[in-house]
């Protein structure tokens, strides 16, 4: 893409009539125009490669941002809430002087090119926006959606992902401790690797994305630039895939994950030393994205020189510099008289560090290249003013025809015979069916800290070990539900999350979400899209948890085909000692099981719909966010005050499947009955929603009936932990050795 003479600004205002390839960088004729107005001149080949990339989709959020407003506009008062969205990740006070980050994002489009590498890319980036933010990561999630599990492309894609994902998060030292595996046909082109991190520190130690300072010092450290990843934010994530084209291999970052463990220490370090004044990391867009954000979030302009940045390849053009993603890699502002120390720490850590660059008291961003000035922009413009569209969205003509299709009109067990068949085949599908060859691939344990991981509800860090104070989060999202209602879809999404973390008895606090649908250029996609911001916007003003930041991703379909639309919610909560935590498993015999909430004939999008019957349509589950807050304040006094032993929220698969897993996990069978105004199969297939199971031991039973009944929660007695099967009298018994087989052997069945 370089030209000769060198194309520098100078240059391009001489040679206006130059043809540059700005349709090949995925910029519209009307977005190259407004450059070129911004501009007052053509931009030179630089200028092109930055904007090209930061206006790409994936980074300006040009299709979503007049929806994604109202997570601003109807954000609730939270005082727990320190740093909000628009920085690298959300931030939020948990108590002791203590500071937890984090944050959701996607690495889709790469992870279908090249499994491996685009999920472990999306592990580095994500611990680096943790880093950023000034925290030590402590955990990692990872919630992903591949197509149909005996399709033979989802034994390409799954393996790899997965191993990307723990090879990458195991050499950091970071245990996995959540997320979720879902398959689905729609994703068979597309699938979502989305990954979360969590880091903690105290309040002092925040560090935000601005240059401020005249004279202070840009410093880029970490690895070398290199040709990897260049524009793959804008080749990958900003177009519908058509087909996995070899040249887009190239576009697919390639990780380090040692390089990445050196980069945390040092940085780390440094900020212990109080020697950074602003910080960015390099994900998407690369230096592009470091230098436009840091100057524009500052006080100032910045000059940079690239033929200081350390380079793998000594060929790469000024644009490939600018738009290379290669990983591990930041930029800091240094004080002048800071700035040696600064490279002593990354020396220390065999980090390759150099000044590349300075804060001016301008405000342009200015970058050279073999003495020529090749960029001379205002950052803002490439940062934080690109384009802004309000595509036309309308209810797509199908959705009518499709909640009409009542999956309560489907055909039930008629025999008792046929309910245990049908139990047994929901507890063996692959969506149902346990994790544990995905997930025993990753360390849950490492750094001692993990108190729960998979497949409890939500995972959970002590970040404190004299206190036992901890965090916990959950992250979900049902594509069936928001293909059926987009707006209560989204709503339901947080709910389970919101649910998955209070029963394991801490406290809800903060979502970030991944936000993950086909192209905004189709009218019902946006509609889609707009719906669900809509519903999660709504419901989270509602429970009082503020959207920290996240994640969109669009054009996430093959062809014409779009995915279901997927915003996965996480969900994060503080509890004041982990010791009190509620598992999963069921602890003693003789513990008594009892239902909360109300269970309704809810079965739209359900897993008894798609196992049995392959069906989706109808309505999903009715959301009612005050029964959720309501069910969360008792399941966090209730695990606080020893009044259960065990707790397990109701979602997919509905009661059987959520006794099945306690279950196996505590190795004790549970003796059902099927209580007054309920019918077998609508207690143990519904998905309504607000509900969960617990065990409460006997001694506490009435003082755990007198909480629920002041405080107006139905509970109802359904049985009884105990023997060696899973029985609902008068039905079936299954033993709880059948049922591991059929949980147990499906996925490695499928893969191997």
């Amino acid at each position: 893409m370089s030209r000769t003479p060198l194309d520098t600004v100078e240059h391009a205002a001489a040679t206006p009539d130059v043809e540059l390839p700005w349709a090949e960088l995925g910029l519209k004729k009307d977005e190259y125009e407004r450059v070129v107005e911004i501009l007052g001149r053509r931009p030179t080949g630089a200028e092109l490669a930055m904007y090209s990339v930061m206006w790409s989709e994936h980074c300006s959020y040009k299709s979503s941002k007049v929806h994604l407003r109202q997570f601003g506009e109807k954000a609730p008062e939270n005082d727990a809430l320190l740093v909000g969205i628009g920085e690298n990740a959300g931030v939020v006070d948990v108590g002791q002087g203590y500071a937890v980050t984090f944050k959701v994002e996607s690495h889709n489009h790469p992870s279908y090119v090249e499994p491996y590498q685009g999920a472990a890319t999306g592990v580095g980036g994500i611990v680096r926006d943790i880093i950023a933010m000034g925290a030590r990561p402590v955990a990692v999630v990872d919630p992903l959606r591949f197509g149909a599990a005996d399709h033979p492309d989802t034994k390409r894609v799954l393996p790899g992902v997965v191993a990307g994902i723990g090879g990458y998060g195991n050499c950091l030292g970071l245990p996995n401790i959540g997320g979720e595996v879902v398959f689905d046909s729609c994703y068979q082109g597309n699938p979502l690797v989305n990954a979360g991190a969590i880091g903690v520190m105290r309040h002092e130690d925040i560090h935000l994305a601005k240059a401020s300072g005249a004279g202070n010092k840009v410093i880029l450290y970490g690895a070398r630039t290199g040709g990897d990843g260049i524009g793959g934010a804008s080749i990958l994530a900003s177009e519908t895939f058509d087909d996995a084209k070899p040249s887009k291999r190239p576009a697919v970052q390639v990780g380090d994950p040692f390089q990445e463990k050196l980069l945390i220490e040092c940085t780390l370090e440094a900020f212990q030393e109080k020697l950074v004044v602003g910080i960015q990391d390099l994900g998407a867009a690369g230096l592009s994205c470091a230098t436009s954000e840091l100057a524009s979030n500052g006080s100032g302009g910045m000059r940079v020189t690239l033929d200081d940045v350390p380079l793998r390849d000594s060929t790469l053009s000024p644009e490939e510099i600018l738009m290379s993603e290669s990983q591990e890699r930041m930029c800091a502002v240094v004080e002048p008289e800071k700035v040696e120390r600064f490279l002593e720490i990354c020396a220390k850590w065999d980090v390759i560090a150099t000044v590349i660059g300075e804060v001016t008291d301008g405000d342009r961003l200015e970058i050279y290249w073999h003495g020529g000035k090749i960029v001379d922009v205002d950052p803002r413009t490439v940062a934080h003013e690109g384009p802004v569209y309000e595509r036309p969205y309308a209810r797509p003509q199908w959705q009518d025809a499709l909640q009409a299709d009542d999956a309560n009109k489907l055909a039930r067990p008629a025999s008792s015979a046929e309910l245990k068949d049908q139990v047994l085949k929901l507890v063996a599908s692959p969506n149902q069916a346990s994790k544990k060859w995905i997930t025993s691939q990753y360390d849950h344990f490492v750094q001692g800290n993990t108190v729960l991981a998979q497949p409890e509800d939500s995972g959970m860090i002590r970040i404190d070990e004299a206190t036992g104070l901890g965090v916990a989060i959950a992250t979900d999202g049902n594509g069936r539900y928001a293909k059926l209602d987009p707006y209560h879809g989204a709503q339901l999404a947080l709910a389970e999350a919101y649910r998955n973390v209070a029963t394991t008895g801490a406290k809800p606090l903060a979502v970030s979400d991944c936000l993950n649908f086909g192209s905004p250029e189709d009218p019902a996609v946006m509609w889609q899209f707009a719906e669900a911001v809509r519903g999660l916007a709504d419901a989270c003003q509602q429970l009082g948890t503020p959207v920290t930041g996240g994640n969109v991703s669009l054009y996430n379909q093959t062809g014409e085909v779009a995915i279901h639309p997927t915003p996965v919610v996480a969900v994060l909560g503080v509890i004041d000692d982990v010791a009190r935590r509620t598992p999963v498993a069921f602890q003693e015999e003789g513990q008594l099981l009892y239902l909360l909430g109300d269970t309704r004939e809810e079965f739209g999008g359900s897993a008894w719909s798609q196992v049995v019957h392959d069906h989706l349509g109808g309505l999903p589950p009715k959301v009612d966010l005050e029964r959720e807050r309501l069910l969360a304040e008792i399941l966090i006094s209730a695990s606080r005050d020893g009044m259960i032993d065990s707790a397990h929220d109701l979602s997919d698969g509905g009661l059987i499947q959520a006794v099945v897993e306690s279950a196996l996990l505590g190795g004790k069978g549970a003796r059902l009955v099927v209580p007054d105004g309920l019918d077998a199969f609508t207690l143990l297939f519904s998905e309504s929603a607000g509900r969960a199971v617990v065990a409460v031991p006997r001694s506490e039973e009435v003082r755990f009936n007198d909480m629920c009944g002041a405080r107006g929660l139905p509970a109802t007695r359904i049985g009884v932990v105990d023997g060696d099967s899973v029985e609902l009298q008068g039905e079936f018994a299954l033993s709880l050795e059948e049922l591991r087989v059929a949980h147990e052997e499906t996925i490695p069945a499928l893969l191997k």
